[in-house]
C-alpha cells in the first residue's frame, strides 16, 4: 500500500507542477555573466522571437561553449538571418541548442566549413554533418560571439528546439535563473467594437489609450472612462522588464478576467515556425504598420490558430447590460512577477449603424481573387485572418511603367503571400529582366521587390495588403569599388566594396586564375573581402582576380585585375 501511495504521488506531482520549474538541465552557452536583450516570445516583425539573445558587454568575441554534450548536427553561413549559426544535437535529451550571429567557429568546425564552401563554390552554406563527424563536449568551446547577419548589435542568439518536431522551446525553462524581481509593465489597453455589432466610447473605430503612470510607474485608471455596447474585443500595451536592464521584454503569461471569471488566456512555452507569421494575427497589425506600436489582442480573429490561447467565445465580450464590467489583466513573467491592473467598462445603450454595403467580399475561409484589366490579385486560402471588403484605386503615373496601384485601403497581413500581377502600359525594354514591381511608400520611395515578366505584365509576390505597387525598372548594374588595391598583398586580404542601385544583389563570384576563391560578406555591409589563402591558390604568377556580380533585374558588372 505504501508502495501505491509513493508512485501515485510521484504521478501527481509531475502532472500537476508547472513546466516552469524545470530543474537546471543546461549550462549557460557564454562564460560571463547573464544577462539579457531579449526573450522567448516576444513579438518580433512578422514573427515571435524563437529563443533568448544574451548581452556580451557590447561587443564581439566572448567564448562561446556548448551547453551539454553532444554533436554538430547543423552549420549555417548565411550573409543574413542568424548570420553564422551552429546546431548541436543533444542525445538522450530529445534536444537542440541553436547559436546564432556568431562572428567564428572554433579551428576544427571552422576547417569543415570552409572545406564545404570550396566544394560547393559559395559563401552561404547551410550544413549537415553525419552523426559524431564533430562532437563536443559539455563547457567545449565552439565559437565566439559576434553580429553576424541580421543582428542589431553584438548578441548571442541562443534557442532550445525540440529535436523532432524543430519547435523552439522557452530556454529559460532549461537554464539557471537570472536575477529578476521586477513586474511587467502595462502601457495601453484598447478596445475592438466588432464591425456592425459593437460601439467603444460613441464610436465604431477602435480606442487606444496609453495609460499614465503615478509616481510608484503604476498604471492609472485609463481617461477617458470606457463606455460600450454590443460586442468588443480587449487588447493591451505591455512589456516584461528584468533587473538592472532598460531592455523591454515579451511577457511570458497573460489572462484577462471579465468579473472575476477569467476570459482569454495566452503562454508562450513553444510554437512551429510555420506558424510564427501568425503573430500578426495577434497583434493589431494596422497600428504596428502605421504607428510601429505593439497592441496585443485578448481575443482571436477566425483565422488564428495558434495553440498557446484559452478562451471564452474566443475572448469577444458582449456588453448588453446597463452596467459596470469589471475587468482585471494579470501579467507574469517567468520568474512570477505579477501585475494586477483593473479597469471598468459602462454598458451604456448605442445605436450600431450597420456596415456599409461592400463591393468585393473576401472571406478568410475561402481562396479570394480580384481582377481588372491593369491588375491581378490571387489570395489562396488559409491567408487571411478574417473577413475583408477589399479595395482596390489606382492612377496614372509618368515615372512608372504602369499604373499606381492601392491595394486596399488600411494595413491587412497575410499569412503565407499572394499572387499580384499588374500589366505594363509603356513596354519598352529590351531586357524583361529589367522590369519589376516596386512598392511605393508615403513619399514615393520605391522597395524592389521584382517579379517575372510574361505576356505584358509582371508577377509578383506580396505579403500583405494595403500598400501602392507600380512596375519599375532597373537598369544599372551593380558597382564594384576596389579598396586600398595597393595593400591587398602585403595585407593578404582583398577588399571590394559592391553596392546596386535598386534591385540589390542576386549573385557573385569571386576567381584567382579562373579558379573559385572565399569572399565573405554580410548583409549590413557591403564590403565584400577575400583571405589569401596559399594552400588552395594556383602556383602561377602573376594572379589574376576576377569578381562578378549580378543584380536582382540581371543586370552584370565584371571586375578584373592583376594582383
Amino acid at each position: 500500500m505504501r508502495y501505491s501511495f509513493t508512485i501515485g504521488l510521484l504521478l501527481f506531482l509531475l502532472i500537476n507542477t508547472p513546466s516552469t520549474l524545470h530543474p537546471q538541465t543546461y549550462r549557460n552557452p557564454l562564460t560571463i555573466p547573464s544577462a539579457l536583450s531579449g526573450n522567448f516570445g516576444e513579438l518580433r516583425s512578422n514573427h515571435f522571437h524563437s529563443g533568448i539573445d544574451f548581452k556580451t558587454q557590447h561587443s564581439v568575441n566572448k567564448p562561446v561553449v556548448a551547453i551539454e554534450d553532444g554533436y554538430v548536427s547543423r552549420i549555417s553561413v548565411s550573409p543574413g538571418g542568424y548570420g553564422l549559426a551552429l546546431y548541436i544535437d543533444h542525445p538522450g535529451t530529445g534536444h537542440t541548442s541553436v547559436y546564432g550571429h556568431l562572428n567564428s567557429f572554433s579551428d576544427k568546425i571552422a576547417r569543415y566549413v570552409v572545406d564545404k564552401q570550396y566544394e560547393l563554390e559559395r559563401y552561404q552554406v547551410n550544413l549537415h554533418p553525419e552523426e559524431g563527424l564533430l562532437p563536443v563536449k559539455r563547457g567545449e568551446q565552439i565559437a565566439l560571439s559576434g553580429n553576424s547577419g541580421s543582428s542589431g548589435g553584438p548578441h548571442l542568439h541562443f534557442e532550445i528546439r525540440d529535436r523532432e518536431t524543430e519547435e523552439p522551446l522557452d530556454v529559460l525553462e532549461f537554464i539557471g535563473p537570472i536575477p529578476d524581481n521586477r513586474e511587467p509593465d502595462l502601457r495601453g489597453i484598447a478596445l475592438y467594437p466588432f464591425d456592425g455589432r459593437g460601439m467603444v466610447n460613441g464610436s465604431s473605430n477602435p480606442l487606444r489609450i496609453t495609460l499614465g503612470k503615478d509616481k510608484g510607474g503604476n498604471p492609472l485608471p485609463p481617461v477617458p472612462s470606457l463606455t460600450a455596447w454590443g460586442r468588443i474585443g480587449i487588447g493591451l500595451k505591455a512589456y516584461d522588464r528584468m533587473n538592472g536592464q532598460s531592455n523591454i521584454y515579451g511577457v511570458k503569461h497573460i489572462r484577462l478576467y471579465l468579473d472575476d471569471e477569467q476570459i482569454f488566456a495566452s503562454t508562450i512555452r513553444r510554437f512551429s515556425f510555420n506558424e510564427t507569421r501568425m503573430l500578426n494575427a495577434l497583434i493589431d497589425f494596422a497600428e504596428w504598420r502605421e504607428h510601429r506600436s505593439l497592441y496585443m489582442k485578448s481575443f482571436l480573429e477566425p483565422g488564428n490558430r495558434l495553440p498557446f490561447f484559452e478562451s471564452t467565445n474566443r475572448g469577444y465580450i458582449e456588453i448588453n447590460e446597463e452596467r459596470a464590467y469589471r475587468f482585471r489583466y494579470e501579467l507574469e513573467d517567468h520568474y512570477g512577477n505579477r501585475l494586477t491592473y483593473p479597469f471598468t467598462v459602462m454598458g451604456v445603450p448605442d445605436r450600431i449603424p450597420q456596415p456599409v454595403p461592400c463591393g468585393h467580399f473576401m472571406s478568410w475561409q475561402f481562396e479570394n481573387s480580384y481582377m481588372d484589366p491593369d491588375l491581378s490579385l490571387i489570395i489562396p486560402a488559409g491567408n487571411l485572418y478574417h473577413d475583408i471588403c477589399f479595395t482596390h484605386g489606382s492612377r496614372k503615373s509618368n515615372s512608372h511603367y504602369s499604373d499606381i496601384h492601392r491595394l486596399h485601403d488600411t494595413p491587412v497581413p497575410l499569412h503565407r503571400q499572394a499572387t499580384l500581377r499588374i500589366r505594363v502600359k509603356s513596354d519598352t525594354l529590351q531586357l524583361k529582366s529589367n522590369y519589376g514591381i516596386v512598392t511605393l511608400d508615403k513619399n514615393g520611395k520605391e522597395n524592389w521587390l521584382g517579379g517575372t515578366y510574361l505576356h505584358g505584365g509582371i508577377t509578383a509576390h506580396i505579403r500583405e495588403l494595403g500598400g501602392r505597387y507600380a512596375v519599375s525598372s532597373d537598369t544599372e548594374a551593380p558597382v564594384i569599388t576596389p579598396l586600398q588595391q595597393e595593400n591587398w598583398k602585403s595585407r593578404r586580404t582583398i577588399r571590394i566594396r559592391l553596392t546596386d542601385n535598386k534591385s540589390g544583389i542576386a549573385s557573385f563570384r569571386g576567381e584567382i586564375n579562373g579558379r573559385f576563391v572565399l569572399f565573405s560578406h554580410d548583409s549590413k555591409s557591403t564590403l565584400y573581402s577575400y583571405r589569401l589563402d596559399e594552400a588552395r591558390l594556383p602556383a602561377e604568377v602573376p594572379l589574376e582576380l576576377t569578381f562578378t556580380a549580378t543584380d536582382g533585374a540581371g543586370n552584370s558588372t565584371l571586375y578584373r585585375t592583376v594582383l
